[in-house]
């Protein structure tokens, strides 16, 4: 599993048919230690209905195919959470509602 943050989306009118009607995000590495984003872009199956500038947590592999939206279609990226927040050696490193000003 690894943190990212949903930087954008992909659009693909045409596709594997076991693909349609999945959204496509774009999302980057989150380095832990600085909560900035670093590392390379990849597409992500987003299954819980995450949107652009979210933190969320992404699985890659086999993994990513055990989600009731992606059983038996052929991906290697799935987004499974949205993150609220983050705690760290007793420390919120991550608080979406403080981030959002809620």
């Amino acid at each position: 599993m690894q943190i990212c943050r949903v930087v954008g989306t992909v659009v693909s009118t045409t596709k594997a048919e076991k693909l349609s009607g999945l959204k496509l995000l774009l999302v980057r590495p989150i380095d832990m230690d600085t909560m900035e984003e670093k590392g390379p872009l990849t597409v992500s199956i987003d299954t819980v209905g995450a949107g652009e500038g979210e933190v969320v947590m992404i699985v890659g592999g086999s993994s990513s195919r055990q989600t009731a939206a992606t059983d038996g279609t052929p991906v290697d990226n799935a987004i499974v959470a949205i993150i609220d927040h983050i705690d760290a050696g007793h420390k919120r490193i991550y608080d979406k509602a403080a981030r959002s000003g809620s």
